[in-house]
């Protein structure tokens, strides 16, 4: 399988990141060639002068300064190595991060998180060895070819015997990488497919036990096992054919070129010196096919790499920068589609949402209540049409107009009073509690252990309270509008009315748009939007709407507290 051009520009981008680290490793890994190639030489001087032809302690000298630069270059390769594998790591998963971030709720529906995990974990440690895996064969292709350009300085037949078997010896490198590259794809991609299985199946691991299906949800989870299996047999497979296959060019080789030596001996062509060199010589010319290990990284590298090029050629939304002029806070929403998997989730729709007005979004499961409401503040991106804050696109710029609680907020920060302040830095304590007591949680956090300190780890939770922190973390930000996707769901009826009252008195002025399932919100908002299956079906008032019976419908499943008397 060849690497594509998206890959292969990735890897460069990849080596790229690390220049003073990589020219380390180029110069050190170079140096210690020179230094290899240079010892069968240093050692085939020794040997004569050994042998009576005399400058035994200089002969020595130099194979000894020949070993100590060898060794100290290796000692530079790796820490070089490690620094290189650090800092493309590092870079590839902060890229594949930021894109993910970017992309938003996209990313969600393309990829599923547990498999961005696995390439973020796995792919990104795999592509990270794209300059040191590189360099290795680079280096060791250039040693390899030294070796062979000094057989041919001792003896040309002791070359020639070498390079009979050059062809197979590439035939072989050739097929073992495309091998290894395709198997370590499919083994990455089955094992991001147990990742995802195992996070869904924890997720609802209540559910799972309650209905005593653990022995199915099992089964479920580790069904993409044979694959995994499978996969890494066959990476094995490929080791263990280029292992053997090595080993018999090896040793057929070797035998040609020192019998070829051998006979230069006994014909008085080369010396006993000389016989030596070629036996290094020989072994270093080979020393391409010996690595096997590099060649492996090589695949592994490629296979990352394919992995995150995936995720990174998914198109980014351009992030706004212009700072937005002042103005009350109106929100138009003009001819907007948005499509999820070539079915309109909206369908042209044209909204107007006056400034200052508390507008209630409902509508029956499925009908774009929280796409719309995720348009607003630009989480969600429109395939057609424009979505209009006081007369500028939401796109355009920098997020902070507009704040957001949901159904199911997760909580970020270390400890309660931090995750209330996330994303408006420089809140003190009395900001933060009165945003708890607007939302109805400044009692419940007082009784923690440690109150508003208290660690989000050890600050016990009901889904309702959680949600009640969430729609705090929202009060608390002075944005112009303000989006509630049904972030009151989870609270019983008198706390929920109690919210209700702030957001229509204490917020009156401030635009807010309330996804709802409740009567009882509905009504108490000045204007309702009705949709219908990605369509605007009515806007009005919750009591006037509330005569048509395919509108009571739509709270079917819900309490009847709003039912006008």
């Amino acid at each position: 399988m060849n690497a594509g051009p998206a890959t292969l520009r990735l890897l460069a981008r990849t080596a790229r990141r690390t220049p003073g680290w990589g020219a380390l490793l180029v110069a050190s890994s170079a140096a210690n060639s020179v230094a290899i190639l240079a010892l069968p030489a240093a050692l085939a001087a020794a040997t004569d002068a050994v042998l009576g032809r005399g400058g035994t302690a200089t002969a020595a000298t130099r194979l000894g300064l020949v070993i100590a630069t060898s060794a100290l270059c290796t000692v530079l390769a790796t820490v070089a190595e490690a620094g290189c594998l650090s800092g493309g790591t590092r870079w590839l998963r902060h890229e594949v991060l930021r894109v993910v971030v970017a992309r938003g709720t996209a990313a969600r529906r393309k990829v599923d998180p547990g498999d961005v995990t696995s390439r973020l974990v796995s792919a990104g440690s795999d592509a990270g060895h794209a300059l040191d895996s590189t360099v290795d064969v680079i280096v060791g292709a250039a040693t390899s070819i030294g070796g062979i350009v000094a057989l041919w300085l001792i003896d040309w037949r002791c070359a020639v015997a070498f390079l009979v078997a050059a062809p197979v010896s590439w035939a072989v490198l050739g097929r073992f990488v495309a091998d290894t590259s395709a198997t370590v794809t499919r083994y990455r991609t089955a094992q991001a497919a147990i990742v995802s299985l195992l996070q869904d199946a924890l997720a609802g691991i209540r559910t799972v036990q309650a209905a005593g299906t653990v022995r199915r949800e099992i089964d479920r989870v580790l069904a993409p096992l044979d694959g995994v299996s499978a996969a890494g047999h066959a990476t094995w497979a490929a080791q263990r054919r280029m292992a053997w296959q090595g080993s018999i060019l090896s040793a057929t080789v070797n035998l040609a070129v020192l019998g070829a030596a051998g006979w230069g001996v006994s014909a008085g062509r080369l010396s006993a010196g000389q016989f030596v060199a070629a036996a290094g010589y020989v072994a270093l010319a080979l020393g391409l096919i010996a690595q096997v290990e590099a060649f492996t990284g090589l695949g592994y590298a490629r296979a990352g790499a394919r992995r995150l090029a995936e995720l990174l050629a998914e198109p980014v939304p351009a992030a706004g920068d212009c700072a937005l002029r002042e103005g009350p806070g109106a929100v138009s929403f003009r001819g907007v589609t948005v499509r999820r998997k070539e079915r309109a989730v909206l369908d042209r729709l044209d909204l107007d949402v006056p400034a200052g007005c508390a507008v209630a979004v409902v509508g029956r499961s499925g009908a774009g209540k929280t796409t719309l409401a995720g348009l607003v503040g630009g989480l969600v991106r429109a395939d057609e049409g424009v979505v209009l804050l006081d007369g500028v696109p939401v796109t355009a710029f920098a997020a902070g107009a507009v704040a957001y609680a949901f159904e199911r907020p997760v909580l970020l920060g270390r400890t309660v009073h931090d995750a209330i302040s996330y994303g408006s830095p420089g809140l003190d304590r009395s900001a933060v509690r009165a945003a708890a007591a607007a939302a109805q949680a400044d009692a419940f956090i007082r009784l923690l252990p440690d109150g508003y300190d208290t660690p989000l780890p050890e600050a016990p939770m009901s889904g309702g309270e959680v949600q009640r922190i969430g729609l705090a973390r929202a009060l608390a930000r002075d944005a112009r509008v303000l989006v509630l996707d049904d972030a009151t769901s989870g609270l019983d009826t008198v706390t929920e009315a109690r919210i209700g009252a702030v957001l229509t008195d204490r917020l009156a002025g401030r635009t807010r748009i309330v996804v709802t399932h409740r009567p009882a919100t509905a009504a108490r908002a000045d204007l309702v939007a009705w949709l219908d299956a990605g369509r605007l079906r009515a806007v009005g008032r919750h009591r006037d709407l509330w005569a048509r019976p395919d509108y009571r419908a739509v709270f079917a499943a819900g309490d009847a507290d709003g039912t006008p008397p």
